[in-house]
């Protein structure tokens, strides 16, 4: 079993912090100070009426809940998470239209200002109505036979459509320095197969409105309502029959199952009769051969589905698909009416957000390393790579230590762990290099034909990749966003600058509030290569089984305990998915226990904190931090939403998940055995 250690008593952190040699004059040294500043932000999110014993969710955030409110085009707050975006968006604001205004002669500079300028055009885009759809819809109505319509598809996925499947560029499981094609499941307008499956009143509600969203696009788009309102029907019972034959979502997170490898004569041999070869040739990827297949019987049902199907049908799929794909691109009334479906039914927002707001994230996504260039030179401080990759040293010190005490791993498969711990690639902050946008042609003034042309260069960018060795400097997200992951194919954990920042991480900050926050997302990145599904792949990236095969059988049943114990919460009588959700809970619990262990190594190296939070030990600041960073408040419609999809546990688990399975939790607020935060069963993994 994984190490519990309990809070350091104030003795051993004054023996910590003076050493037993020191000379008595020591003694003198003032008491740190609480921080007035920190103190107000830390309490004031706080119920310090609350018992954090019953109840710390409530606890650590019960004053940001009550005073919290859901702003009109928002589903969700995250207090961390939300306060760095909303002042990301500020500054990402400024910068773009500084650079819209006044593009001088950096090249860089020009082009996110065309591309953003031209989104914030809105006399322009409205002028345009649904012209810009002309072109897609004509070519579409002269389809007439299934090869047509496939090479229709594969021309609407150059442009980020989805119909009938999705697919991504990333290394190959069994070969990590070769790019391969890996294409899945997909081809549904909902968010998910349940969407289409699932039972109940509330259920056929989302669906018949959205046989009325569809149907309302299509008038949109000149067609007359009985026409519109017979093709959104026959568009839903088609998707109907894409979700009957797709796997539910958890199955989507077993890496072996969803890995089979094939040429394109391999992927013909599941569809016989299917035309493959016009939609690879309109994608732009005729002479693809390098293709993982995810979910084979898929592949298989899928082409059938499509056979069977009438070609007046095909179209009016296809049709739905480019409306849907560009909807965002297009003039106020399609916003509008998109918004109305996947905003207010999905989520819940009641307001459409701002067009700044919307053009901001639009650009991000477009050209998201270009923009992260000019977002670092102002927002990233210079010292802070070395303080992050300090305390990245510190959560990897304490994994190693950890493994130590894990009784239910062999020696070899500890010392195979901690190999692997040795090669994990750390990326902070920004790429070394900067992606090239040279080639990109954008325009100040079509904000259409910047959509189609930055989604076109996105494509063919990661198109030229299948087949070619995998760049290890490649970064999967820019860095102003706020987020961070692991990379089991390259064994690497990335934090981008912009989750670099206050509430998460300050230089300024008491040690036990940077190692609470930041430090336990470290650890959950760490642990992610320890996961269910990340201990598959070995040190050098590459899907296999490296563990002894009893230890295999012993962490599956501390697995199923994770399992089992977030299956028996729910939200709105709805309970959290512990398959789905599991490699998450599992870097969550990993990730509080090694934050505490590197805290507290760090106490003893470097003594007490500089300042405190007034009201908290040390020991309770630490655990106070971490919960605070996931206050959250959110629609009903968006928790229903991540219930469905979404692989984290609701913000609500991920505090109480980890503390009811650490005792130094239990500890540091003196909780009696039994109690709600210190339950007589547990779960560890790491």
């Amino acid at each position: 079993m994984h190490r519990s250690l309990s809070a350091p008593s104030v003795a051993l952190l004054l023996l910590a912090s003076c050493g037993e040699k020191e000379p008595p004059e020591a003694a003198a040294v003032p008491a740190p100070q609480p921080d007035p500043v920190i103190t107000e932000a830390v309490r004031a999110a706080m119920d310090l009426n609350a018992d954090p014993c019953q109840d710390f969710y409530r606890y650590a955030c019960g004053g940001w809940l009550d005073s919290t409110e859901l702003p009109p085009d928002e589903p969700i707050r995250v207090r961390s998470f939300s306060d760095i975006r909303d002042r990301n968006e500020e500054l990402l604001k400024g910068i773009l239209e500084s650079a819209a205004a006044s593009p001088g002669e950096d090249a860089t500079r020009q082009q996110v200002g065309a591309v953003y300028g031209a989104c914030m055009n809105t006399e322009a885009v409205d002028a345009a109505g649904a012209a810009p759809l002309k072109p897609w819809l004509t070519e579409l109505d002269a389809v007439t036979n299934l090869k047509g319509a496939m090479a229709y598809a594969g021309r609407l996925q150059r442009a980020y459509g989805s119909p009938l499947f999705g697919g991504e560029v990333y290394p190959d499981f069994q070969d990590p320095g070769l790019n391969i094609l890996h294409i899945g499941q997909g081809g549904l307008g909902m968010p998910d197969r349940d969407y289409y499956l699932k039972e109940g009143d509330e259920a056929q509600a989302v669906r018949d409105a959205y046989v009325d969203h569809i149907a309302a696009m299509f008038e949109l788009t000149g067609m007359k309502p009985g026409p519109a309102r017979a093709d959104a029907e026959a568009v839903f019972a088609f998707e109907l029959q894409l979700a009957e034959v797709s796997k539910p979502r958890a199955a989507l997170r077993d890496p072996v199952a969803n890995y089979n490898k094939l040429d394109r004569q391999g992927l013909q041999a599941l569809a016989p009769d299917f035309p493959w070869d016009p939609l690879f040739k309109a994608l732009g990827g005729a002479e693809i051969q390098h293709i993982n297949v995810g979910q084979p019987d898929f592949f298989t049902e899928m082409p059938k589905v499509v056979s069977k199907a009438k070609i007046k049908t095909l179209r009016a799929y296809l049709r739905w698909h480019t409306v849907d794909t560009f909807a965002d691109a297009l003039s106020q009334p399609f916003q509008d009416q998109n918004f109305a479906f996947n905003g207010k039914v999905i989520t819940g927002s009641q307001e459409l957000k701002p067009r700044w707001k919307r053009c901001v994230e639009y650009t991000q996504w477009a050209m998201g390393e270009a923009l992260g260039q000019l977002y670092v030179e102002e927002a990233f401080p210079g010292d802070s790579k070395d303080i992050a990759l300090e305390l990245i040293h510190g959560i990897e010190d304490a994994f190693g230590d950890g493994l130590e005490d894990l009784s239910w791993m062999d020696e070899e498969t500890r010392s195979r762990a901690l190999a692997k711990r040795d090669t994990l690639v750390n990326k902070i902050g920004y790429p070394d290099t900067w992606r090239d946008y040279s080639a990109l042609q954008v325009s100040p003034d079509d904000h259409f034909a910047n959509v189609l042309a930055t989604r076109s260069f996105e494509v063919d960018r990661n198109l030229r990749k299948i087949g070619g060795e995998v760049d290890r400097g490649e970064w999967f997200m820019p860095p102003q966003v706020v987020n961070a992951y692991y990379n089991p194919l390259n064994n690497e954990m990335v934090f981008p600058a912009g989750i670099l920042q206050p509430p998460f991480f300050d230089r300024g900050y008491p040690a036990a509030m940077n190692f609470g926050a930041i430090g336990m997302v470290m650890g959950h990145e760490l642990t992610h290569g320890f996961d269910d599904t990340g201990r598959m792949f070995g040190p050098d990236g590459k899907m296999a089984e490296w563990w002894d095969a009893d230890a295999v059988s012993r962490f599956n049943e501390r697995a199923q305990c994770v399992v089992d114990q977030y299956s028996g919460w729910e939200v709105n009588g709805t309970p959290v998915n512990g398959e789905l959700t599991l490699g998450e809970n599992i870097a969550d619990l990993g990730g509080m226990k090694e934050a505490w262990t590197a805290w507290n190594s760090y106490v003893r190296a470097n003594g007490p904190d500089a300042a405190t939070v007034e009201g908290l030990s040390s020991q309770q600041l630490f655990f106070v931090a971490f919960a605070q960073t996931w206050c959250s408040k959110a629609t009903p419609e968006l928790e229903q939403l991540r219930l469905t999809v979404d692989t984290h546990a609701p913000p609500r688990y991920r505090v109480m998940g980890p503390l009811v399975n650490l005792p130094a939790f239990g500890d540091a607020f003196e909780c009696e055995a039994g109690s709600p935060m210190r339950p007589e069963q547990t779960c560890e993994v790491w």
